[in-house]
């Protein structure tokens, strides 16, 4: 009888941690599957230490393809150092530019729409934790798009859930805690929106 209280108090694992990250948590460290997360981890480490010595644009590419697991294509620059904790959630669409310095935290999911400019030290960040200090180790995931044409200017910090908008523009060292709308440009710490490229 206290082995059947037990087996339902404890939340059955019927996805795989993969797909319970994508959709928001929280995932702890004694989950059943957390090794499956440590394994990507390790994967990524290694990597990215061949990323950061590359000598060339086409070895970048070549590299950072190891690491989010899909052909960046050759419209696209990415300039090193270039960091992530992850990589596995990472989507880079065509003729986008990400200057050097940038960390991706991209448990969440990241995806960067075509056309997307992304200015040196820019952070974006899709992992978060529980207030409650006694449950503050867990993993709570949001996702971060920036859709196409935007331009992330350098330092900006976009936090998770955010999505900025088509042909948006981040001024350098904002931080963006909600959605920019298309066509947009948002300041500050927290950003604001301070005109649309219009005006």
């Amino acid at each position: 009888m206290k082995a059947a209280k037990k087996e339902l108090m404890q939340e059955p694992v019927d996805r795989d941690i993969f797909d319970r990250l994508r959709s928001g948590g929280p995932i702890r460290l004694n989950d059943p599957e957390y090794f499956k997360i440590s394994e990507v981890l390790s994967n990524t480490m290694k990597c990215s230490q061949q990323l950061n010595t590359a000598t060339d644009l086409d070895q970048v590419r070549h590299h950072l393809a190891e690491i989010i697991g899909e052909e960046i294509d050759k419209s696209t620059t990415v300039f090193i150092p270039f960091y992530t904790n992850f990589g596995r959630f990472i989507k880079i669409g065509k003729n986008v530019f990400i200057n050097h310095g940038c960390s991706f935290l991209d448990l969440g999911g990241i995806t960067i729409e075509d056309g997307v400019l992304i200015g040196p030290g820019v952070k974006l960040v899709t992992e978060s934790h529980p207030l409650d200090p006694n449950d503050r180790t867990a993993l709570i995931t949001k996702p971060v798009t920036i859709k196409q044409q935007a331009w992330i200017g350098a330092g900006a910090i976009i936090l998770p859930g955010v999505t900025i908008g088509k042909n948006a523009v981040v001024a350098a060292g904002a931080v963006v805690s909600k959605d920019v709308p298309d066509n947009m440009i948002v300041a500050g710490v927290p950003a604001r929106i301070v005109k649309s490229i219009n005006d």
